[in-house]
């Protein structure tokens, strides 16, 4: 039950601004409750206008996936700014997606059908499908983008008789509800390097500018950018800093890129490295290293050989680098890295909440969380 503070003691006190103040300091979940706590704050904090002068980072969420049974199906959601350090379980839609992602606020997914199913963060069980794409496909890559906002779909496989089919480029696609609300635009497919690993399970993507949306392969080190204005491919390059074994290219504020990868050693084992990358030339520079008692806390001490690095997976945005282990063997550890600069700082993700079930695959990602979708009576046709 709501009760008005605004007249008692103390709180009359409190001038808007110095409330605004307070409040843009707190994580999004410490708002919503605060929110409940008086009209007047609550009329705070839903104001259009609520600064924000301290900038939120991103939220790091994980989606596991059991291909037997689906109800074993988990998903979580971890807030870097909250104090609490804790991870938030998550509802799952009733029909389980074959694939799930996040952007811009929103969760990405697909099922069996042709539609992608947008839902706005953090809630993962209200999804509304958009029309049917031209090329459906499973495990693409997904992103929104402004203005608008706007969604992408590039690459992904083609199912022809159970099996994948390489050789058919599928169409990049594009969802503009502004412009046409009914139907996908399409425009030139992945190019045609790409073809033997052109789906997320081979790629990492990076948007920059709200223009380029970067495409990377993790294993082959082949990179190229998609022209959102001009809607065309740059000519296919290469970007592997010297021993790298696997890479994720993620994005990082204004026109930078951050590489997170697996590199050798000469004086000890592989690490895990981050290089700061120019959007224009592809020029690399490396500014940290995982510290390996780190490293190896993510991983059982039972495995010596290289191979158990093959479960590492990263993702990331405005400069916010998480490491995780995909593997079920200690629970998907996970930590993450603030790069601010050419400063990394290092630290361990809180473990999952109990119990954690054992999933076939692990999908993460990072995105902003709209204060806005925080609150029942959110309007998700307002944005979409």
């Amino acid at each position: 039950m709501e009760v008005d503070l605004a007249g008692a003691p103390g709180w009359s006190q409190l001038s808007r601004d110095l409330i605004e103040v307070i409040f843009a300091k707190l994580p999004l979940r410490s708002l919503v409750r605060s929110a409940a706590v008086c009209r007047h704050w609550r009329t705070v904090v839903t104001d259009p206008s609520f600064p924000s002068p301290h900038r939120r980072r991103p939220w790091f969420f994980i989606y596991g996936h059991n291909n037997v049974s689906p109800h074993r199906n988990q998903a979580f959601a971890f807030d870097p700014d909250d104090s609490a350090a804790a991870w938030v379980p998550l509802r799952l839609p009733l029909c389980p997606p074959d694939y799930f992602s996040g952007s811009g606020g929103f969760f990405l997914a697909t099922t069996s059908s042709s539609s992608l199913l947008v839902s706005p963060l953090p809630r993962s069980h209200l999804f509304h499908p958009t029309p049917p794409l031209s090329f459906p496909r499973s495990n693409p890559l997904v992103s929104v983008f402004a203005p608008g906002p706007k969604l992408l779909v590039v690459g992904g496989a083609r199912l022809i008789g159970g099996l994948v089919d390489i050789e058919a480029p599928l169409a990049t696609e594009i969802f503009d509800p502004s412009t046409d609300p009914s139907s996908w635009q399409l425009c030139p497919p992945l190019p045609h390097d790409f073809r033997s690993g052109n789906s997320s399970q081979w790629l990492s993507s990076a948007l920059v500018s709200g223009r380029h949306f970067f495409v990377h392969g993790i294993y082959s080190s082949l990179i190229s950018s998609f022209d959102l204005h001009l809607r065309s491919w740059s000519p296919v390059r290469l970007l592997r800093p010297p021993g790298v074994l696997f890479s994720f290219l993620l994005p990082s504020r204004s026109s930078t890129l951050l590489l997170a990868g697996l590199a050798t050693n000469p004086d000890a084992s592989p690490s895990l490295f981050i290089w700061s990358v120019d959007s224009t030339s592809l020029a690399f520079d490396r500014i940290g290293a995982m510290p390996p008692e780190m490293l190896s806390q993510l991983f059982d001490g039972g495995a010596d050989d290289d191979s158990r690095f093959a479960s590492l997976k990263c993702v990331g945005l405005d400069g916010l680098v998480y490491v995780f282990n995909e593997d079920h063997s200690k629970a998907y550890p996970a930590a993450y890295c603030q790069v601010d600069g050419t400063t990394c700082t290092w630290r361990l993700v809180p473990s999952l909440p109990f119990p954690v079930n054992r999933f076939h695959k692990v999908i993460a990602f990072c995105s902003p969380v709209p204060l806005a979708s925080l609150f029942p009576n959110f309007n998700f046709t307002d944005l979409i």
